[in-house]
């Protein structure tokens, strides 16, 4: 113990060497997670494990000097009650009405506390520095040119770089075996491109500014070409989102909405499979939606909501309990009919919201949509300003389309997806955290 010229006690420092190398190991760690996202995801899953036990083991070193006040701070105490209270519902208790899923889904429960303390890592140790969050725009940047180049590749030559053809509906697939390009660019194509296009219309140059147009109008053609709907109108939502809070790129923006729109009125000549999926099957889908299987998952949900009020089902409780014929048997047989397949049910409910609903139940679903605001309101701190930083923006439009309660969604704790998310929403903290500290420091004058 050591004593301060007040006579305060603290305890002794942590050894220099040994905080250095979690220092290291995190902040490797942490930037290796989207690359891995993109085609390992079982060590992309190690990397996350990696980046939040080294930063738990830095906050015990820092036991006494607040290792711990993140803990206590901000969204990270709402969100251990979230995840509390779904380790509670999953417990594998039958008589009491809990666990549906039973042991392993009360396992998967568990480990979900992975995902918030890898975000909180993000934010308060491995990108607190400018050096690292420049690191991190980097690696993203660099994933969303090499998704978007590999699906214009697709597109031009039926295969990509890897001789994997689209999907079976004409979906590009990009760099992937199957359709998950749509719902990874649409996350990470506005910290990628809006600060970009905000630095070349910041030269005020003609060939700055017809570069600052084609940013965002290149972005959005490949997101049409890709041919997945919700990836698209989610996107959609993104750049008007991002219009109304940064003037500057608002022309660019709309010229980019109507080359979009343009695109898909031609796709029926320059593009079937586009055509088909956007337009056609897309409009019938909206037309049908109460008859439509997505329709059927959300009456399936609700059947469970009211039979679990509650506890839900608890982790993976729709997947487990969709087929039961304790729910509905004559309405799952009416469906199977209808619909002309055996197979109605999906491991989740394509909904973040309901998939809430049917773990945790009412509860479950009231301490996911707090949190989800807490999250929104987390990274727009300091946003409001006149001119607000474009990066910030950006992060912001991803955690917002990742939370939009109105869309198709694959599972919420679903890597790759779902790592995707975490590596935004931690990065968008800690970006909204420094733009704090740069605020307090320049009103005291620092």
């Amino acid at each position: 113990m050591s004593r301060d010229p007040s006579g305060a006690v603290h305890p002794p420092l942590p050894p220099p060497g040994r905080r250095v190398l979690l220092d290291r190991v995190g902040l490797g760690a942490g930037l290796l997670v989207p690359l891995f996202l993109l085609h390992a995801r079982s060590l992309a899953d190690a990397a996350m494990v990696v980046t939040g036990v080294a930063f738990l083991a830095a906050s015990a070193l820092d036991t006494g000097r607040g290792g711990w006040d993140w803990v206590r701070r901000g969204w990270v105490p709402l969100a251990l009650v979230w995840w509390g209270w779904l380790v509670l519902c999953s417990l594998p208790l039958p008589a009491l009405g809990l666990g549906g899923g039973g042991w392993p889904a009360f396992a998967q429960a568990v480990v979900v506390i992975r995902l918030i303390v890898f975000a909180a890592a993000l934010e308060h140790w491995v990108l607190v520095r400018d050096g690292p969050r420049r690191a991190m725009a980097a690696i993203i940047t660099a994933c969303a040119v090499y998704i978007g180049v590999q699906a214009l590749w697709q597109f031009a030559f039926g295969v990509n770089w890897y001789g994997e053809a689209p999907g079976r509906a004409g979906e590009l697939t990009g760099p992937f075996d199957r359709p998950r390009a749509g719902p990874v660019l649409a996350r990470i194509l506005p910290p990628a491109l809006l600060p970009a296009v905000a630095a070349l219309l910041a030269v005020r140059r003609p060939a700055a500014t017809a570069a600052a147009y084609l940013l965002p109008l290149g972005g959005v053609a490949v997101m049409v070409l890709i041919s997945q709907r919700m990836p698209l109108v989610l996107t959609a939502l993104g750049l008007a989102v991002a219009a109304l809070l940064l003037p500057r790129l608002r022309p660019a923006a709309l010229l980019a909405g109507i080359a979009g729109a343009g695109l898909v009125a031609v796709s029926f000549a320059v593009s079937p499979a586009t055509w088909r999926r956007v337009v056609v099957q897309f409009s019938h889908q909206l037309a049908s939606f109460g008859t439509s299987q997505y329709g059927f998952f959300y009456r399936r949900a609700l059947v469970m909501a009211q039979a679990h009020p509650v506890f839900g089902r608890g982790f993976d409780g729709f997947r487990t309990g969709c087929m039961l014929k304790t729910y509905d048997p004559a309405g799952l047989a009416a469906e199977q009919a209808r619909l002309g397949i055996t197979e109605v049910c999906a491991p989740h409910p394509h909904n973040f919201y309901i998939q809430a609903l049917t773990d945790a139940g009412w509860p479950g679903l009231v301490l996911f949509a707090l949190l989800a605001g807490w999250w929104l309101v987390a990274v727009s701190r300091g946003m409001w300003r006149a001119r607000p930083d474009p990066l910030q923006v950006g992060l912001f439009v991803a955690v917002l389309i990742q939370l939009w309660p109105l869309a198709s969604t694959p599972g919420f704790f679903t890597v790759p997806l779902a790592g995707w998310y975490f590596v935004l929403l931690g990065w968008a903290l800690a970006v909204a955290r420094a733009g704090q500290a740069a605020s307090a420091a320049v009103r005291a004058g620092v």
